[in-house]
């Protein structure tokens, strides 16, 4: 068993995906015939001529986008639709016979360089309009497509694969040969990560509504991720049951209780993705989200192991609306406003304690009743590690008392504080929150020796 758990301890990202974390958060750009007919599953019998952005400013969008604080962009280069964002030689329907002469995706990535951020694209592999659809020879097409996009589009950061698989124009689905997508985009854009509900780089959450689970484990069962590098042997009941029943909805995918059934153990994180409107396609009559909603939505994924990708639908004119415009403004400059200057203390490991169930003093300069977050990173290259801990503070009377209570860490986890008092009865209990000047944060939980990078105040 502790053999097992010093396994599941040393299981590691590559360096793609720790690149990946680094970028924290980025945009999604759906954008098709979609905008034009209201829809939000087109049809494939879509009218080339009806996609007519004729206000076309790719570099609008990455003001937009940065303006937000994020770091790159994924434009959807085909939806399920089949058509095609660029003018691909292997399809008629696509911008090359729009009433405009453009290729969204050149314009896109180019406006990405410009602008300092990542460029990477979605390719759909269900497609609504080819008649190979639901053949083998479909696999071909794909992979000319997917060929196209790899080596006519510069540096790509991000390949994003679902696994929508409806039926095609001949009542067929497909059978997709993932394998050989991964093998074509390992070869030619080797440093990109890839996207699929099972693997290999980053996995889905398990919804498009920017909703996280209570503790996002990057270390995670390989009948879950198939396509992700095997790093462990088998768990120590692994002949006990099966794991055949995991998918990404579930709630409990890296907690011990379940890897300890596994075959073997793989190192793929989540992405936490959502929209920011109701829609993933423009749709004039919706606004978007609250400002508040966006940023719970980015505490539970930038700062809960994963990244956020937060999708931003440019309007029939070409453009990122401007009632969006004014909320991913808004939204970084919140996060501006509460992550920009960090709070001077002092942190030190303290004796007490074990390699597994560590302590850390943080001491600040003076008592501060203003303190909000503690912002906590392991080592996420030597893995992942803490299970749970716990952070208490002394408000002067020698009694510490716990202002947060967590599960996992991983790259990164905003601890949002509590007033322990806050939930006491006034009638039999008059204190009140004092403010603090001392800190311990607890590990309670660790598979192996904790490696903590940072600690932070805010």
């Amino acid at each position: 068993m502790k053999e097992f758990l010093k396994a599941a301890a040393a299981v590691k990202p590559s360096k793609r995906q720790l690149d990946w974390y680094e970028l924290g958060s980025y945009a999604f750009v759906h954008f098709s015939p979609n905008t034009y007919t209201d829809r939000e599953w087109g049809l494939g019998d879509e009218d080339e001529k009806i996609f007519n952005p004729v206000r076309l400013d790719c570099d609008q969008w990455v003001e937009a986008i940065k303006s937000a604080g994020m770091k790159g962009m994924v434009l959807t280069a085909k939806h399920h639709d089949g058509f095609c964002l660029w003018p691909s030689k292997y399809t008629e329907h696509s911008v090359k016979n729009c009433p405009l002469d453009i290729d969204v995706v050149k314009e896109a990535s180019e406006a990405c360089r410009r602008g300092g951020i990542k460029f990477g694209f979605y390719l759909s592999p269900w497609d609504r309009n080819n008649k190979l659809y639901g053949t083998p020879e479909y696999n071909d097409y794909f992979c000319n497509q997917l060929t196209e996009l790899l080596t006519g589009y510069g540096e790509i950061f991000y390949v994003w694969f679902d696994n929508a698989c409806g039926e095609g124009p001949n009542g067929k689905k497909q059978v997709y040969d993932f394998p050989r997508y991964i093998e074509l985009i390992r070869k030619y854009q080797p440093n990109a990560v890839i996207f699929n509900d099972f693997g290999p780089d980053i996995r889905w959450c398990g919804n498009e509504a920017g909703v996280a689970r209570h503790s996002e484990w990057a270390v995670v069962p390989k009948e879950l991720c198939f396509y992700s590098d095997v790093q462990t042997g088998p768990a120590p009941m692994s002949d006990e049951g099966d794991l055949s029943f995991m998918y990404n909805t579930d709630q409990e995918i890296g907690t011990l209780p379940i890897i300890m059934y596994s075959k073997g153990l793989t190192f793929t994180p989540a992405e936490i993705n959502m929209s920011i409107r109701p829609g993933w396609f423009w749709h004039e009559q919706e606004e978007p989200h609250s400002l508040e909603r966006l940023f719970r939505t980015y505490i539970t994924s930038w700062g809960a192991n994963a990244c956020m990708h937060l999708n931003l639908p440019p309007n029939r004119d070409g453009l990122i609306d401007e009632r969006d415009v004014k909320r991913l403004k808004e939204f970084g400059e919140l996060i501006k406003k509460e992550f920009g200057t960090p709070i001077p203390c002092q942190i030190e490991k303290s004796e007490d304690g074990s390699l597994t169930q560590p302590e850390y003093k943080i001491h600040l300069e003076e008592v501060r009743k203003d303190v909000k977050y503690i912002i906590i990173r392991e080592d996420i290259a030597q893995g992942q590690r803490i299970e749970s801990f716990k952070i208490m503070a002394d408000f002067g009377s020698g009694n510490q008392y716990p202002i947060y209570q967590g599960t996992t860490v991983g790259n990164r986890k905003v601890c949002m504080l509590q007033d322990p008092f806050a939930l006491q009865n006034p009638l039999i209990d008059d204190r009140r929150f004092p403010g603090f000047k001392d800190l311990t944060i607890k590990v309670t939980s660790a598979r192996d020796e904790v490696c903590l990078k940072s600690v932070e105040l805010f």
